[in-house]
């Protein structure tokens, strides 16, 4: 068993807060999802959460115009430089205080921070030649209050600056005569964003009472005359080397200042001004501007409010295209693809993520997380799907290859407490704290079965047996577990006997045994088919929290609130090990506890428990930040991973921040009346808003924890979201019964010789995917019968994981179907034999048939009707041009010309169609 298990992905979470950029070639979108980034390919329709990291939430995002570098800004202003060729940070920094806004300039050679009431400009990381990729070039101040947005114009030669104080500002990026720093009013509420026209210094404004400014200048963008210097300006030069002081540099500006009134001097005026509250409607209900963007070369302005609507105008005539409401919540971010075609919406209240196509009015992408907690989750037997519940009722399936959520149910009223899926992976079940159990079809994407009790009942857990036909789900304020009949939705029986709420259940793999965990400190073993009554009853020394079996059957963990997992034989009840795991899930603190760490660990135990595909290891995690594999055999702990290090999260850190702290307690403890989004929450008597609303910090916790049933990863859904940890094939070297002698070159050696079998024998030994794949990629089809049946079994489970891997990434499709069928056929009945053994070997190669079975049946439907569509197309032609001859010799008129051009084409094609030419025999000699 591996464990070099490293983090592949995070679903469930598309967007926290922040702003969404499009890459420069407008197919993929990157989105801060938290302290991460995930970047979804709208092309391919794939999704990929970037393995970096931030100490908080990221809530800046400026992308490099060649897309190979990214900075990403966190809540107190420390920036990461990120390779995204790489995908690895390069440099951090920190700016020291929050950052509104960061953007790279268009020629790549600048990029400007906006942050209090200054805007910086730093060189590009990587275009000079110094130790600190961070260079600053320049500091800009003027404004009064916190800057929020800025823009640059097409030749990055300036840059405009939207305030909190109802201005905007024009700045030129380098020293000009006839620019320095322009203010532009206009506006009775903050400015949201402002933007250049194309090749001008014409200018947009917005504010967020729903205005629009245009604004005109007077000079052209080439008319910058560049700043040269004087016998003045020398001077003050060697006072400022002298005095190194602000005031010096204050009145340098205010001397430059006076030279340019005697110059030329750029001018901008009003020539029109909009407002939003005219394409909303009279009657429509008052709301603000949250966010907007521009596409300068299509001049369309969008534009979205707090109510979740967004308008889409054309400049500079402020012409209505279209309009439409999202959700009802704010949007907070807003973001046009290079085209200008797709349209990047973000909602942080709903964590949702849109991709809309103006034009079409569609979506390209429309994705959303659970609204609050992930409480649940459950792989396919295959390993190709994940279902998720969540406290907002939701029952989510997530594909694990794209990491697209394909479908949702919101049939529950309450908060979802378990999934879990069918034999053949068809159906899921789910239970709820609504009183019912669901059965969802991932056929017709339905509910077709709904399990009810005779009272109202809580359900805490669920359960489903191997054969898929009979459901289990416990009871939470009823303390008794209600079996039903999946093909007859009826209530087949009710097992009494727990004296407190059922916690977990959990079905034998390979027998018609049910164990049940309840917190009155019992384990019971139910037999649902033959007894009504418990088989078999552990008492243990304290509540039961988790309760799950191996797979093969032949034992059942228990996790405690003491911390403790024990493991028992289920037919006689025996223990037959245990293992102390409180302190290996951490110390760690929250922020408004007047306790310490240590104490505070007394309270924390294992609430989740999944065996390893093979049964060796156990996985355990609970209200903490780490995640535990254990040994079973040894008792001993092998790995412990840390899901996060998100200190925006509660119980990260161990010891609190003194600064925080002063002789009355934390400041946490300090009820600031601060809302969700930072806002002050209004008086009482207002008519919007949530009066008890106030400001918390999630908890990091661990609900659910799976194995995958191919071995090849596991998933975790905790605050964050649904994290995924799998095995990386190239990077791991786990040789089999190595000797000396065995080398590389030996296996080479032994390959050019002919002697197939050694060769192949040694590679597995030395364990190199590489040199395992070229040895197989050089034998002969011939001698594969004659190897196959040879070989020992000890490597025929090796090979076969091999080839169940290749076949996925491989492009000799038939080859390796060749060996998998040959080493079935030859090996079947001892792989049946010991197949809990190689349970997740087959697996793996049944999801990997399985998706490339589906991959290329599209492929060849497509082609199938592509042939199709041609040879109908050629038919319709002949006969059209049969006709027209027809028409013709009736008139008496022939055209040779006609007749000459184009002729020979069509009847080889109508040649094709009419003789004994099928379509099976095309899609044979494509292949």
């Amino acid at each position: 068993m591996k464990f070099s298990y490293k983090f592949s992905n995070l679903l469930g979470s598309v967007y926290r807060k922040g702003n969404v950029v499009f890459t420069p070639d407008g197919n993929s979108v990157i989105s801060p999802v938290g302290n991460r980034v995930t970047r979804f390919d709208l092309r391919h329709n794939v999704s990929e959460t970037l393995p970096v990291e931030s100490q908080l939430n990221i809530t800046c995002i400026a992308l490099a115009p060649d897309a190979c570098t990214m900075i990403l800004v966190n809540e107190e202003g420390e920036a990461y430089l990120v390779s995204l060729i790489s995908k690895t940070v390069l440099h951090t920094y920190h700016f020291h205080k929050p950052v509104h806004d960061i953007k790279f300039s268009p020629d790549g050679r600048k990029f400007a921070v906006t942050k209090i009431n200054q805007v910086h400009i730093y060189h590009a990381p990587g275009k000079t030649r110094e130790f600190n990729p961070f260079v600053l070039y320049k500091k800009f101040y003027g404004a009064y209050d916190e800057t929020v947005c800025l823009d640059w114009t097409t030749d990055s030669s300036a840059f405009c600056v939207g305030c909190k104080d109802m201005s905007t500002r024009v700045y030129g990026a380098q020293r000009y005569t006839n620019l320095i720093v322009y203010s532009l009013g206009g506006h009775s509420d903050s400015v949201v964003a402002a933007f250049f026209e194309q090749n001008s210094l014409d200018l947009y404004s917005i504010s967020a009472n729903g205005h629009v400014c245009v604004w005109k200048c007077d000079t052209e963008l080439n008319g910058l005359k560049p700043y040269t210097s004087t016998q003045k300006d020398r001077q003050l030069q060697e006072a400022e080397d002298d005095e190194k002081d602000e005031e010096e540099e204050e009145r340098k500006e205010n001397d430059e200042a006076d030279t340019q009134k005697e110059e030329d001097k750029i001018l901008y005026k009003r020539i029109a001004k909009h407002s939003y509250k005219e394409a909303r409607g009279e009657g429509a209900s008052y709301a603000k501007v949250t966010a907007a963007a521009y596409h300068k070369q299509t001049h369309i302005l969008v534009a979205g409010f707090e109510d979740g609507a967004f308008f889409l105008h054309e400049m500079p005539d402020f012409n209505l295209i279209h309009s439409l409401s999202i959700s009802e919540q704010s949007i907070t971010s807003i973001a046009f693809n290079s085209t200008g075609d797709w349209i990047a919406l973000a909602c942080t209240g709903l964590g949702q993520l849109l991709v809309w196509e103006w034009q079409s009015e569609t979506y390209v992408l429309k994705q959303q997380g659970h609204f609050n907690n992930m409480d649940c989750l459950a792989y396919s037997p295959n390993g190709q799907h994940i279902a998720t519940g969540g406290d907002d009722g939701k029952v989510k399936a997530w594909n694990t290859n794209s990491g697209f959520c394909f479908v949702t149910f919101n049939e529950h009223l309450g908060g979802i407490t378990g999934v879990t899926f069918n034999q053949n992976g068809q159906v899921i079940f789910s239970s709820s704290l609504d009183g019912t159990v669901r059965a969802f079809d991932l056929n017709r994407y339905r509910n077709f079965r709904t399990f009810t009790s005779p009272r109202p009942v809580q359900f805490s857990c669920l359960a489903v047996d191997n054969s898929g036909e009979i459901v289990c789900a416990g009871g939470r304020d009823v303390f008794e577990i209600f079996v039903w009949s999946v093909q007859t939705g009826r209530l087949l029986e009710i097992l009494a006997g727990h004296e407190a709420p059922i916690s977990s259940l959990s079905f034998s793999p390979s027998q018609a045994l049910l164990a049940s965990g309840s917190w009155d400190k019992t384990v019971k073993i139910w037999d649902v088919f033959e007894n009504k009554g418990s088989k078999e009853t552990i008492v243990l020394n304290s509540d039961v929290l988790a309760v799950t079996f191996r797979p093969d059957g032949q034992e059942v963990a228990v996790s405690t609130l003491n911390g403790e997992i024990t493991f028992w034989n289920p037919h006689t009840a025996a223990q037959n090990c245990s293992i102390e795991g409180r302190r290996d899930l951490g110390y760690s603190r929250k922020e408004q506890e007047k306790i310490t760490a240590k104490k505070s660990s007394f309270g924390k135990a294992f609430n989740t428990l999944c065996y390893s595909a093979d049964g060796k290891c156990i996985l355990a995690a609970g209200r903490s930040k780490n995640v535990c594999i254990y040994s079973v055999a040894e008792q001993i702990l092998l790995k412990k991973f840390e899901i996060s290090c998100n200190k925006s999260l509660d119980g990260i850190e161990e010891f609190l921040d003194k600064r925080k702290m002063t002789e009355w307690g934390s400041l946490a403890l300090v009820d600031r009346g601060e809302g969700d989004n930072g806002k002050v929450i209004s008086l009482p008597g207002v008519k919007k808003g949530d009066m008890s609303s106030r400001h918390w910090k999630p908890e990091v916790r661990v609900s659910c924890i799976q194995f995958s049933p191919t071995g090849q990863a596991w998933a975790a859904t905790g605050t964050e979201g649904l994290l995924i940890y799998s095995l990386d094939q190239s990077l791991v070297f786990d040789p089999f019964e190595l000797e000396i002698s065995i080398t590389p070159d030996r296996v080479k050696d032994s390959l050019t010789k002919g002697e197939y079998s050694t060769a192949l024998m040694l590679s597995f030994r030395l364990n190199e995917q590489n040199l395992i794949q070229e040895v197989v990629e050089n034998i002969p089809v011939s001698d594969i019968d004659v190897l196959v049946s040879n070989l020992p079994d000890v490597y025929v489970d090796k090979l076969l994981g091999f080839v169940g891997t290749r076949i996925d990434f491989s492009a000799h499709i038939e080859f390796y179907l060749l060996w998998l069928r040959t080493l079935l056929m030859s090996h079947g009945n001892k792989l049946k034999q010991r197949s809990p053994k190689i349970m997740a070997t087959l697996r793996n190669v049944q999801k990997n048939v399985t998706r490339k079975q589906e991959s290329l049946g599209k492929l060849c439907d497509h082609n199938q009707y592509s042939i199709a569509y041609l040879l109908a197309r050629a038919r319709a032609k002949r006969k059209r041009e049969e006709e027209e001859e027809a028409v013709t010799k009736e008139d008496g008129e022939q055209d040779s010309g006609l007749e000459e051009d184009g002729d020979g084409e069509v009847m080889a094609i109508d040649a094709q169609s009419e003789d004994s030419f099928t379509m099976s025999d095309l899609l044979m000699e494509q292949s």
